[in-house]
């Protein structure tokens, strides 16, 4: 029996799901680091203000880290709003694109054993492209490399580069024997929902992008289809 279409978006909200609760724990990182930042400046400058003599530049220099880390906290959290498919957003440059999920799911990667390799030509340029529906392109490229990810066997690595002017290509590479760690491979935490290709798949056609899935490696089209 084949899918209707209020099935396959249930598959893509399942998977949207799975794929923002693999980046929670960078994103609460993003949110928690300025507030232990904030904690520590309010105690010394509590010291400083109960001290018999006030050093005012020492206490304008917490002020002006704990302001500084206020700012980086609302950023955090108003970036929650990235992931929300219902509001329209300005759009995403591909190295951008790029950072992001690398940067969101690098530690969790290095944590088993996973490399994240970018290309040095995704980097960001004055003319470069935006492509709209930031937080589909988000959303797709976290569940590109979770395919890869859950599906490759013995995964060393996964290769980031560009693809003509509106794509993306992921290439997984094997580890070598010696760099197998059976410590990782038995103690690996278990998925509450792998990232399959049909999972990728209904993904892609509920965002309405293009991608070409293959065994080790995906390609992902940035542009919609006009």
């Amino acid at each position: 029996m084949k899918a209707s279409p209020s099935a396959r978006s249930w598959i893509a909200a399942g998977v949207r799901h799975e794929l923002l609760t693999r980046a929670l724990p960078a994103l609460r990182h993003d949110m928690a680091a300025p507030v232990s930042v904030i904690r520590m400046a309010l105690l010394m400058l509590k010291r400083q203000v109960a001290a018999p003599e006030l050093d005012a530049a020492a206490a304008e220099q917490r002020v002006a880290l704990i302001d500084d880390q206020i700012g980086a906290l609302v950023t955090a959290i108003r970036s929650l709003r990235d992931w929300e498919l219902a509001i329209g957003d300005h759009g995403i440059t591909r190295s951008a694109l790029v950072t992001q999920c690398t940067g969101l799911m690098r530690a969790a990667f290095d944590l088993n054993g996973v490399t994240l390799e970018v290309d040095e030509s995704l980097t960001s340029e004055a003319d470069e492209s935006t492509w709209d529906g930031g937080a589909a392109l988000r959303y797709l490229m976290l569940g590109v490399l979770g395919y890869l990810h859950d599906f490759v066997d013995e995964l060393g690595s996964i290769a980031v580069t560009p693809d003509g002017s509106d794509a993306l290509r992921f290439t997984a590479t094997l580890r070598r024997p010696d760099q197998v760690d059976r410590m990782v491979e038995d103690h690996r935490a278990p998925r509450a929902l792998a990232i399959d290709a049909v999972a990728l798949q209904s993904l892609a056609d509920d965002l309405g992008y293009a991608v070409t899935v293959e065994p080790d490696a995906v390609r992902l089209v940035l542009a919609l289809p006009r």
